[in-house]
């Protein structure tokens, strides 16, 4: 598992009397060979003009990855097989997406700002609309949730940010090592009593290095060479094994 230490820098409006004091100190997640995952920490302060407002503030954070179209398709068994049946397309989903909050979610920020801000998972996927014939399309959002969660690429981390004296913040989130290259978008909320108050975003820049980025671009620029490259090493590794199976045999 590799660390990744994000502070985010964030300028607001001066006449708000609440800011977030943070710094960037790596904006860049490196994709290598061996990459297992990272885990990225954020942590900042509240800059305050006048003291500390009684109703509480609340931090959120959001991580999402590049967001791109799918199909969902339904199987069911017919005929003893499994085949595919209704299918909705998703217009944007983001391969990877994670909500830390410092409260429970439902307190942390209001329905209307969720739905104006598009902070929790459901609202991060867009799927405009579904054949007439398919009664429940919504199931199948409900169904790449489900999935991503289970895969690590969904995270809802409730009470995750810890606050202390309405200062000081931070966080972890962990990112799986099937990471989609791109950009991800790092967005931070200060709420109070369910309403955004503050907000800044940043980009923290996910790439393949190394052998990984030569094998990718191989792939796209010359696919007869990788697919050549592929096959000889299919069969170079077919006939070494070939050739220990002897060895093992005649021992």
């Amino acid at each position: 598992m590799k660390w990744l230490t994000v502070c985010l820098s964030l300028m607001v409006s001066p006449v708000l009397a609440e800011e977030v004091v943070l710094g960037l100190s790596q904006d860049q997640v490196a994709i290598t060979a061996d990459f297992d995952g990272s885990e990225i920490l954020l942590f900042g302060a509240v800059k305050r003009e006048e003291p500390i407002a009684v109703e509480p503030l609340e931090v959120v954070i959001a991580v999402s990855g590049p967001q791109s179209p799918l199909t969902v398709r339904r199987k069911e068994r017919k005929f003893g097989i499994w085949i595919n049946t209704d299918a909705v397309e998703i217009d944007a989903a983001p391969s990877f997406y994670a909500v830390a909050t410092s409260a429970p979610f439902s307190e942390v920020i209001s329905n209307v700002e969720d739905q104006r801000h598009k902070v929790s998972i459901p609202r991060a996927i867009r799927s405009v609309g579904a054949p007439m014939d398919v009664l429940d399309a919504q199931s199948f959002s409900e169904a790449v949730i489900r999935i991503r969660t289970a895969e690590g690429s969904y995270q809802l981390r409730e009470n995750a940010i810890q606050f202390d004296q309405q200062t000081l913040f931070r966080t972890s989130i962990k990112m799986p090592a099937n990471l989609t290259e791109g950009d991800y978008s790092t967005r931070i909320f200060l709420t109070r009593e369910g309403r955004v108050v503050s907000q800044f975003e940043t980009v923290i820049n996910v790439n393949k290095v190394g052998l990984e980025r030569w094998l990718f671009d191989l792939s796209r620029n010359q696919p007869l060479i990788y697919g050549l490259m592929s096959l000889a090493i299919a069969i170079a590794a077919g006939w070494m094994a070939s050739a220990a199976f002897q060895l093992l045999r005649r021992g």
